[in-house]
């Protein structure tokens, strides 16, 4: 007899996690286990920087091996009795939260990789022996590191595939689809995650190209357009070279530092966004030109292009 099509996906999840279990095993118990051995030693790399590396691998690689992986092989034992999975993926879809913090921490540890590995040449050894083994099956650390990060999607493509296969009647239905919908969350969640990190990082390198100035140091901020700007003057009819950075709360109106020591750039000025206007002027003299008023003063600037200008009137 042909198998239904929802067990078969059952089973590829079943399998797919226990290969899954195998790959945390081996970044856990053997990379993150032997480095943090060397570390102790003093010889290699200080603990601290393997913990940043491998953020909470541990805690994922216990959830999957002693619980999920478990509950599901039960389940499969147990299929021609009681043919679903929906309720297993129920209970497992709040701890993927904790594949956020690890997401977060995946680029910075993969930096954190390449820079010790040039830093430490004891480090690079080791972890060019244990890639050697038959387990890492000729990939890299950086490679198996990816696993976790791949690993959410994989659930939902599965999940979507089962739902669509079960027949209408089945008793799974409901649990199935409610399950699906907490993974979509939890995948959302990851991706908020990752980008809220992002979006601070970037926030933190304009900071520090503007000397870190701390009352406007907010990490609530958003950065929403920067570039360079002709300021004209309009005692002189001339134009100098400044630089503008638009947040959501204030446009800083810059000039660039000669000697780049610490900052490069110079605040002269902070205009608030609230009750400022912006408006286009059509002057013949100085094409691409606007104005921006705010409570602080006026300003007429000069764009290169009409493209540029409208950019930053929008």
């Amino acid at each position: 007899m042909q198998e239904p099509e929802e067990k078969k996906i059952a089973l590829e999840l079943l399998e797919t996690e226990q290969a899954y279990v195998n790959r945390l095993h081996l970044l856990d118990q053997v990379f993150y286990t032997e480095l943090m051995k060397e570390a102790k030693t003093g010889k290699t790399v200080p603990e601290e920087v393997v913990k940043m590396i491998f953020s909470n691998i541990s805690s994922i690689y216990q959830f999957h091996a002693e619980f999920f992986l478990p509950e599901l092989r039960k389940r499969m034992e147990d299929w021609n009795r009681n043919p679903r999975i929906g309720d297993v993926i129920q209970k497992l879809a709040p701890f993927l939260k904790m594949y956020g913090e690890y997401m977060k921490n995946f680029n910075k540890a993969v930096e954190l990789i390449t820079a010790w590995s040039e830093k430490s040449p004891p480090f690079q050894e080791l972890i060019a022996d244990i890639q050697k083994r038959k387990v890492c099956a000729n990939l890299t650390l950086q490679h198996h590191m990816l696993e976790p990060v791949q690993r959410i999607p994989r659930y939902e493509l599965l999940l979507k595939d089962y739902v669509r296969k079960l027949p209408p009647q089945s008793p799974d239905r409901g649990d199935a689809e409610k399950a699906l919908e907490m993974i979509f969350m939890v995948a959302k969640h990851s991706n908020a995650a990752i980008a809220e990190m992002e979006r601070l990082q970037n926030l933190w390198v304009v900071y520090q190209r503007l000397g870190l100035e701390d009352d406007m140091v907010d990490p609530s901020n958003e950065l929403i357009k920067e570039g360079a700007i002709q300021k004209i003057s309009t005692r002189n009819n001339s134009t100098s070279e400044k630089y503008l950075f638009l947040f959501n709360n204030m446009l800083l109106y810059c000039v660039p530092k000669v000697i780049q020591v610490g900052a490069e750039f110079q605040v002269h000025l902070r205009m608030d966004v609230e009750g400022m206007k912006v408006r286009e002027l059509k002057d013949t003299e100085f094409p691409h030109t606007f104005l921006v008023s705010g409570k602080q003063r006026t300003l007429e600037l000069q764009a290169r292009s009409g493209d540029e200008m409208n950019a930053w009137i929008k």
